[in-house]
């Protein structure tokens, strides 16, 4: 097509079967040696910088927009014959590292968590058949999902990534917004990090007498950049659960304990007096599991609440696995493969991480039935709220907890089990979020008019690399992932989760009243048709940051408001999100190097010391960080060319 715009038949109006793609020359192909490594280049960085700013904040960005920016540079640069189709497929292969990221840290720090160990080959085992298995059941649904629906099943991310596709052929700034907040942040992250960390980047008010609350802000560019993308309706929900939390229910448990006779303990520490307990005491030993029960109903609500989109995709898939396809592609034997190539890694790896020829057989087939169900819901619903809004951890939640309560009957409890069966729910999260990333890697495919068979390959290959860096990645930080204390450098937030999850079913030690407050509390906001996860992940979080994930969410209502028309709104907020995914991505990435030049002694740092050290410091690095973000937004000008 020469007018470098999709057609209105994109986004519908017509039969899947009868939409003419961007390109509608079917010899065409996108893959070369180049373009195969530039996307095994792109998969390792997001599949690195997700794990990073996943275990860091709990929150990852999905990598199809960034991925198909710099990826459409590099492609112009090394392989241009290979032109959109080419930088379709490293978008592709940037969005199968972070897809691989975004589900296995939410359960494979977990074994670590529990005080047992994992070695390379048990991950990489568990990981590759989650990544096949995964890609071969959403393989299935490809006809139903991708064809028979569109128009009905938008994939809005995919249609953005095709826009930023279709108009990097036509040049664009999104290159530059994106270098200008990689420099930010890596500038910020490089003083208050593991490079130089020469300056406090954490304002705080902690109240340990009176009223036993705490207030922080951390002043970290990735987590203000994820604010700016995800918006003000999420970051305010977040924070919301956050207020509630340090300022609600920590001083109220506060205020009883100050009563707590003498000589009572608390319950997982009889070296700790119910009646010292500081601010952070109370959030470690009791407010965490109240969150827990949140989140825990969260995610068995959101799966109820899914069982007519499971019963409706499993009747689909049974029609698409007996139709042809209906795009001129059969790929019936690479689907076949690659799915039977997960089944085979499941139950070769069941083999690895199983205590007995029973578990084995069971942890197959409960993983294999589990995986399998809600790989199809995660396929639809990315068509309908795209993978950054995919709700993976309610999924897993509710997976694991089935999958613990099967071991709990068969009797297996102790730590190898529980080791045993956090691998198993680690094949279920690749599993599930894989799919959701494959699923829109191939809507866009299909809109370009790029071959099918061709992403599927190249995706899994970015899959298994994701898999590769992310358990070493894992392993790197092994030591700085169990560091607990007021400030650990990592929240890990889904991972504390699982772990208390699965640990406290299986001894029956868990501080069940206040996992029942946290159900009960669900409920209420289930009741009020409130986002029951978003406000759990808020109140099971530091308030440090989700305040400052609510400080980049105003910047962005901020432009918005002092925009004149619609179209300069449409434009600066484009550019704030390229300049927010320049934060994320440069924060995650210099994080990492710089964790990794730490761990590896190549340098050491004392600390900030005096008036570095300060609350002032902080909030002067916070004021800074908001006008450098805010002042290029703001001053973007629409092009008078722009139609």
């Amino acid at each position: 097509m020469d007018n470098k715009k999709l057609s209105k038949g994109a986004y519908g109006g017509v039969s899947g079967k009868d939409y003419v793609p961007y390109i509608t020359d079917k010899s065409k192909t996108g893959a070369n040696m180049a373009v195969l490594i530039i996307g095994i280049i792109l998969a390792v960085i997001f599949a690195a910088s997700t794990a990073y700013s996943g275990m860091k904040a709990g929150l990852t960005v999905a990598a199809g927009i960034p991925g198909s920016i710099i990826g459409s540079a590099f492609i112009a640069a090394f392989a241009k014959g290979k032109g959109i189709l080419g930088k379709n497929i490293v978008q592709g292969m940037a969005s199968g590292g972070e897809s691989v990221a975004s589900g296995m840290i939410f359960v494979l720090p977990a074994i670590l968590l529990i005080g047992s160990q994992v070695t390379f080959l048990e991950g990489f085992i568990v990981g590759v058949g989650g990544v096949l298995f995964g890609i071969g059941i959403a393989s299935l649904v490809y006809n139903y999902l991708i064809i028979e629906e569109h128009g009905k099943l938008m994939y809005p991310e995919s249609m953005a990534i095709s826009e930023t596709l279709v108009a990097s052929d036509a040049g664009g700034d999104s290159m530059k917004y994106m270098g200008m907040g990689f420099g930010i942040s890596g500038l910020i992250t490089v003083l208050t990090g593991s490079f130089l960390n020469v300056a406090n980047n954490v304002i705080s008010f902690i109240g340990n007498k009176f009223y036993k609350c705490k207030f922080e802000v951390e002043v970290n560019p990735l987590l203000l950049g994820i604010g700016f993308i995800v918006g003000l309706e999420v970051a305010l929900t977040m924070f919301a659960g956050s207020l509630l939390s340090h300022f609600g229910i920590m001083p109220l448990i506060g205020y009883f304990t100050d009563m707590a006779r003498e000589g009572a303990k608390v319950w997982n520490d009889p070296t700790m007096a119910i009646n010292q307990m500081g601010v952070n005491d109370i959030a470690g030993n009791y407010v965490k599991y109240i969150g827990a029960g949140m989140m825990l109903c969260g995610g068995i609500i959101g799966a109820v609440k899914l069982i007519p989109t499971i019963i409706a995709s499993v009747k689909e898939t049974m029609k698409a696995k007996s139709s042809t396809s209906v795009d001129g592609e059969d790929g019936s034997a690479l689907q076949s493969i690659i799915l039977l190539g997960g089944i085979v890694a499941a139950v070769v790896g069941a083999f690895f991480i199983s205590n007995g020829i029973v578990m084995t057989i069971i942890g197959v087939v409960v993983s294999l039935l589990l995986a399998g169900l809600f790989v199809i819901v995660a396929g639809r619903l990315t068509g309908t709220i795209g993978t950054s809004n995919l709700p993976v951890s309610g999924m897993t939640i509710a997976s694991l907890v089935i999958a613990t309560l099967v071991f709990v009957i068969m009797g297996w409890t102790d730590l190898a089990d529980n080791k045993s069966l956090l691998l198993f729910g680690t094949f279920i999260v690749v599993s599930i979020s894989i799919a959701g990333g494959y699923s829109q890697s191939q809507k866009v495919t299909y809109i370009i008019g790029g071959s099918k068979n061709e992403m599927q390959k190249y995706f899994a290959i970015a899959g298994i690399v994701g898999v590769i860096v992310v358990v070493g990645t894992t392993l790197l930080l092994a030591n700085q992932l169990v560091v607990t204390g007021d400030n650990p450098p990592f929240a890990l937030p889904q991972a504390n989760l699982i772990s208390t999850l699965t640990s406290g079913i299986m001894s029956g030690q868990l501080p069940w009243v206040m996992v029942i407050v946290g159900v009960v509390m669900a409920i209420v906001l289930y009741f009020l048709n409130l986002p029951i996860m978003t406000v759990a992940i808020g109140f099971y979080l530091p308030i440090a940051t989700t305040s400052i994930i609510l400080v980049g969410a105003l910047i962005r209502v901020f432009v918005e408001k002092t925009s004149r028309s619609d179209k300069e709104k449409e434009v600066k907020v484009a550019n704030g999100i390229s300049l927010s995914s320049g934060l994320v991505a440069g924060g995650s990435i210099i994080g990492l190097v710089g964790i990794i030049l730490q761990v590896t002694g190549v340098i050491k740092g004392a600390g900030p010391s005096g008036f570095a050290a300060s609350n002032m410091m902080a909030i002067i690095l916070l004021l800074v960080l908001v006008v450098l973000t805010t002042c290029p937004i703001v001053s973007s000008k629409v092009k008078n060319n722009e139609n």
